[in-house]
């Protein structure tokens, strides 16, 4: 999955009742025109030969380090940092991650892949935990704020902070727990929530800041609504003011893009104790003593992945949660029920490589 820096800007407006465009009203200092990609620059970038070693870790690492401009923000609240670049006509992928888990320990996590997609081979993908000893330092010097030095060169990473953000009054039922907030590489916004009654949670969209979208009625119901640029579909609470995440587009999550939904983008920096541990517990009383207080499991390696939202690959397949939801009628548990659609899964790598510094045998990437 890559992420691109978003800028969060202030307000939404909503234009019709099927259409909702969040503008960018920042302040008037921030407003500029879009920038202008090329085709021109896209192929001139890919047509440069590479005399990067792609097998060398530490090598490619070096690559990464040394683009960087002094400070970065990094806006996925999994804390993410996300890069892309084309290596012999081979567009790579990668993440360096400041894991909550460790980054006080001095440990940040560096993958790089070829980029996926649905008809190509993964001829590389490399994954290496890095501290001290690789020669890479990584300081807290506030919260939420690291500083990260390799070869002399140091850059400072600022996470999101997003402490103060809470959900409206009123948004959540009494049965309802609000666990964090975040912000997905999709540049959406969310609530994590979770209802204890039910045992479910809900990605339910911040509204309050810029999404950068557009969202239009679904072609089933007025009540589901779509993104134009991200494919999340909503559906439109009738017992309150919100809109919960129902579906993703399945292509987006087999090509692990941006836009692959935001079960990889918890609240990680605002869970307290162990306060999530226990309401996964509470969910999923199997996984008891096998999570750590993120819902890690193997020393980090995965992670209980939460997605109560289907796959879709037509919309019609958003037609019998909507059925699901008019049938309710006013019983509000079966009602939220309804949104109920995905089953936990064990096994999300959190480290987005398949392979632990194994390179493929694949021709297409020459051996340098």
């Amino acid at each position: 999955m890559l992420a691109r820096g978003l800028k969060s800007v202030a307000a939404a407006a909503c234009l019709a009742a099927v259409v909702c465009l969040w503008s960018a009203t920042a302040q008037a200092d921030t407003v500029r025109r879009p920038f202008l990609h090329l085709n021109q620059d896209y192929l001139d970038d890919l047509n440069v030969p590479s005399a990067l070693n792609i097998r060398d870790v530490m090598e490619v690492f070096g690559f990464v380090f040394s683009g960087l401009p002094d400070e970065v923000k990094v806006y996925p609240t999994e804390n993410y940092f996300y890069f892309s670049f084309f290596h012999n006509g081979i567009e790579m992928a990668g993440n360096l991650r400041l894991d909550a888990l460790d980054r006080d320990d001095g440990i940040v996590h560096f993958a790089y892949f070829m980029k996926y997609n649905r008809w190509n081979e993964d001829l590389i993908s490399h994954y290496r935990r890095l501290d001290a000893k690789a020669g890479v330092t990584v300081e807290r010097l506030e919260r939420l704020v690291y500083k990260m030095t390799y070869e002399g060169r140091s850059v400072v990473f600022r996470l999101n902070d997003l402490a103060h953000v809470r959900p409206p009054d009123g948004m959540l039922s009494p049965d309802e727990t609000y666990i964090g907030p975040m912000y997905d590489d999709s540049g959406l916004s969310f609530y994590f929530v979770y209802n204890r009654a039910l045992k479910m949670f809900h990605y339910i969209l911040n509204a309050e800041v810029s999404a950068a979208e557009i969202f239009l009625a679904s072609r089933v119901s007025g009540d589901i609504v779509v993104g134009q640029r991200t494919s999340f579909a909503f559906y439109k609470d009738r017992l309150r003011e919100r809109r919960i995440l129902i579906g993703i587009y399945d292509g987006n999550a087999m090509v692990n893009n941006y836009f692959d939904g935001p079960f990889d983008q918890l609240p990680d920096n605002f869970i307290e104790g162990n306060t999530f541990h226990d309401i996964l517990v509470h969910a999923f009383p199997d996984v008891e003593g096998q999570i750590d207080r993120f819902g890690n499991s193997n020393g980090g390696e995965s992670r209980l992945l939460i997605s109560p939202y289907i796959h879709y690959s037509n919309q019609s397949e958003l037609a019998p949660i909507d059925a699901c939801a008019r049938a309710a009628g006013d019983d509000e548990a079966a009602y939220y029920l309804c949104f109920n659609t995905g089953q936990p899964d064990y096994s999300d790598n959190r480290n987005e490589a398949s392979s632990a510094d194994q390179p493929a045998d694949g021709q297409a990437l020459p051996a340098e």
